[in-house]
């Protein structure tokens, strides 16, 4: 469980360095104002604030966040958030029930677009210079 807690705590100061160092993240969160969380079934969880064109993160659950994201336990939820292929992994947990999304999609959908400034950017010499 603490790896789990310990995720999401850095997710948000991912996020945030993400924010602070590309333009297109940055423009990704400016003007946008949500509340979002996410959570084990046993209530296991933090929620995320988007407003100012910044994130910021608390433990605990909220009242009325746009969108869940539950995962089965921390174990679960901590394979799936720090998958390497985490859009398949992410699809997988949905379809065998490790993780249930409850909300406006619309908003997760926005999400896994801020999630992709995560990912880390490939060196110039490996997209110009592959080898087959």
């Amino acid at each position: 469980m603490l790896k789990f807690k310990f995720l999401l705590w850095a997710l948000t100061q991912l996020l945030q360095r993400a924010i602070k160092k590309n333009p297109g993240c940055a423009k990704l969160v400016n003007g946008k104002s949500l509340v979002f969380q996410i959570r084990t079934e046993d209530g296991v969880g933090r929620y995320f604030t988007v407003a100012n064109g910044k994130i910021k993160s608390a433990a605990g659950l909220t009242q009325k966040p746009a969108f869940t994201l539950s995962f089965r336990n921390a174990e679960r939820g901590f394979a799936i958030l720090s998958a390497k292929d985490s859009k398949d992994e992410f699809l997988t947990g949905l379809r065998t029930g490790d993780l249930n999304i409850s909300g406006d999609f619309v908003e997760v959908m926005w999400f896994q677009g801020l999630t992709e400034y995560l990912q880390p950017t490939k060196d110039p010499a490996q997209v110009f210079f592959t080898t087959r």
